[in-house]
Parts: C-alpha cells; structure tokens; sequence
C-alpha cells in the first residue's frame, strides 16, 4: 500500500499537476490575447483607443500560449509588417506617430471644450505628451534603424 502511495505521489501527481497547470497558463494566455487582438481591431478602427499596444501584447500572449495564433497574428496583411519591424528592429512608422498626436491633440481640445477642465486637459496632455516623445524616439524605418546602429547610436531609450 505504501508503496503505491509513494508512487503515485512522486511520479504521477506531478505530471497531472504540471500538465494542468500548463493547460491553464496557456488557457489565461490565450484569453489575454484574444482580448487585447479585440482591442486592437477596435483600435484601428476607434480613434482615441490606440492599436500598436495592444497588439504587440497580443503577440507576446500568443507566443507563451499558440503557435498557430502567434504565426496567424506575424502573417497578417496589415498587422504582420507592424510586428515584424516592431521586433526585429524597433521601428515605430512615421505614420502611426503623426496619427498618434493629431488624435491625442484632437482629444485634449475635445476635452476642454466639452469639460472646461483645465486641470484634467493639463495632466492629460502631460500623459499625452510623454507618450508621444517615447514614440517618436524610435526610428521610423529599417533605413533609418540601420544608421543609427551604424553610426553606433542608441535605437531608442535603452538600446
């Protein structure tokens, strides 16, 4: 009798174990992003929700949970160049940066119309402003990714 305790506790509650609990983290995974490619779609669709966030979670989320999902979201027509660039060499498109701040703009004006809050319009525009210099510290192509490692220039912050 012991010893087919101690088997089962040493060798085949572990497995059982582990393997729901993988089940589990991939489930979680995998609903966090389906969740943020949702928000992506909505984002690129919405102004005021932006897209690029959300949908290299989603990557990350889809790369810990399902190849299939993860070589999906890297093939698609219009998402796939932005994370292929986004990955490989940090490059954040000149396009997406001059939407980002005519939206962010438009936005703090809504704000205060609507509002006449100048404290809330202040400090959003503060979030708003941070924002948008971290982004338009990134290249905006493999060309210009490519100088700057050249020249021996930081990428971005960090790199």
């Amino acid at each position: 009798m012991w010893r087919l305790w101690f088997c089962y506790r040493s060798r085949i509650r572990p497995l059982i174990g582990n393997n729901i609990m993988n089940r589990v983290r991939k489930a979680l995974w995998f609903s966090l992003g389906m969740f943020c490619l949702g928000m992506a779609y909505i984002g690129v669709i919405t102004p005021g929700i932006p897209f690029s966030i959300f949908l290299v979670i989603a990557a990350a989320c889809f790369a810990k949970s399902s190849k299939k999902w993860h070589d999906w979201i890297f093939n698609h027509k219009y998402f796939g160049p932005f994370l292929t660039n986004w990955y490989s060499y940090r490059v954040f498109p000149r396009f997406a940066k001059y939407s980002m701040v005519i939206v962010m703009s438009s936005t703090l004006i809504i704000t205060y119309w609507f509002t006449g809050n100048t404290m809330a319009v202040l400090w959003s525009g503060i979030a708003m402003g941070s924002v948008a210099v971290w982004a338009w510290k990134y290249p905006s192509t493999r060309q210009e990714h490519d100088k700057r490692k050249a020249e021996g220039r930081k990428i971005a912050w960090l790199k």
